[in-house]
């Protein structure tokens, strides 16, 4: 794992906001962290999903968590928006970003004493993994709309998602996948109506929060793509054999799994989880979808918030 130097200070900056830096192989560069609130028992760092997607849409926490008394800090992984974004394509790797986000603990000052990782969608994979490497660093760990499996989310999209589509229009939306044509508009217009909004973010889309919009406004593709895919509906890329179903048992800190009645991830997998965990359990959004945060927000909140009070 790299560290910085306890004299590398990271640069300051107004409003919470400490620009971070990080060690890479391919050279020194810089991520955005801003912390919320002040609680010396209790800080929460956030992962954000993606690949390649920004904190943004995280900032619904801003509704919830300073009320209850939780210290969290917004983060956005390299490459992403508000960070440096190098364009080399060998950075993005699961490991290297475990790497990082150990840089980013310890910049930070975050220790078992008091340190949370909440992990949202990919950032749920980066979370399972930085526990099954790091775990002796951790208070406690949320797991949030993501499987610990890609084949088997892969077949929960094939057996489960689609068939209930509209058939033409996912025959549309394959075809341009196949042809490599996933900038047309068409494309994200049938996402949009036949996808979105009824397992991303289950809101009409005119009523989507600012906060989601710039997120997804923001991704940045040359990240998405390679480790994702270019498809909606299943993952392709680096991504696509990463399981760690057996490892689930390793991980000994109170863990909290969450998911959503319409999410893209199957919440019967994301019971099974919590199950596996020696200190895990669930807390399910039976309105919610895979942004549970935003379109369940107050009983996801009640489920989060109660766990880091119990911890």
């Amino acid at each position: 794992m790299g560290y910085l130097d306890s004299a590398d200070r990271p640069d300051r900056i107004a409003g919470g906001v400490r620009m971070v830096r990080v060690s890479t192989p391919a050279g020194d560069f810089r991520v955005w962290t801003k912390r919320v609130g002040n609680n010396p028992d209790l800080k929460v760092l956030l992962l954000h999903g993606g690949p390649g997607a920004t904190h943004e849409y995280l900032e619904t926490c801003d509704a919830y968590l300073p009320a209850a008394g939780v210290e969290y800090y917004f983060y956005d992984q390299l490459g992403s928006h508000y960070s440096d974004q190098p364009n080399d394509p060998s950075l993005w790797e699961i490991d290297r970003f475990v790497d990082e986000v150990e840089q980013v603990r310890v910049a930070l000052g975050l220790g078992p004493e008091s340190f949370v990782l909440y992990g949202q969608s990919w950032g749920g994979v980066l979370a399972i993994e930085y526990a099954l490497e790091c775990q002796e660093n951790l208070k406690g760990l949320v797991i949030s709309n993501m499987m610990a499996s890609i084949p088997a989310y892969n077949r929960y999209a094939e057996e489960v998602l689609m068939p209930a589509m509209d058939q033409d229009a996912l025959a549309e939306i394959k075809r341009l996948e196949a042809a490599g044509e996933t900038d047309d508009p068409s494309y994200e217009a049938l996402l949009m109506e036949h996808h979105y909004v009824h397992h991303v973010c289950r809101l009409p889309v005119d009523e989507w929060p600012d906060p989601v919009v710039r997120g997804f406004e923001n991704m940045n593709q040359s990240i998405y793509v390679p480790m994702q895919g270019p498809s909606e509906l299943g993952a392709s890329g680096r991504l696509e054999h990463w399981d760690r179903t057996g490892d689930l048992s390793r991980i000994g800190v109170p863990t909290l799994v969450m998911g959503a009645e319409h999410d893209t991830m199957d919440p019967a997998h994301l019971r099974w989880m919590a199950e596996q965990l020696p200190q895990g359990r669930y807390h399910h959004s039976p309105n919610g979808s895979h942004l549970a945060l935003v379109d369940d927000a107050d009983t996801y909140f009640a489920g989060l918030v109660g766990f880091l009070h119990s911890l």
